[in-house]
């Protein structure tokens, strides 16, 4: 399994609905982002609709969003990250896709 700097998955319905409904979030133009702050507790969860196209689709955007999570991992406060994909991600050159994610987590006051 790939590390995610010290961070586990979510992988349960309920936990990414939990994060939704009381987490803050955080939009570009390639990724939403929902952070909800708690102590000690390090989750993050990728997701891509199915509005993404086919799977293949999905799981590359899943992909994409791990990679450039894993830049950052290791300077995220605690608290657990809900990362969805937009259709805008398809375009995005690596560049520009690592300058959203920086705007997003920096606007979420998550970078320590």
């Amino acid at each position: 399994m790939v590390s995610l700097g010290g961070f586990n998955t979510l992988k349960l319905h309920k936990e990414f609905q939990y994060v939704y409904n009381r987490g803050k979030n955080q939009h570009s133009s390639s990724v939403v982002l929902f952070f909800l702050p708690q102590n000690g507790i390090h989750k993050v969860g990728f997701t891509a609709t199915k509005k993404l196209g086919n799977a293949v689709k999905r799981n590359r955007a899943k992909r994409r969003m791990r990679a450039i999570f894993t830049e950052y991992s290791s300077t995220l406060k605690d608290g657990s990250y809900v990362f969805v994909a937009k259709v805008g991600l398809f375009e995005s050159s690596h560049e520009k896709l690592t300058h959203d994610f920086k705007k997003i987590l920096t606007n979420a006051k998550t970078l320590t």
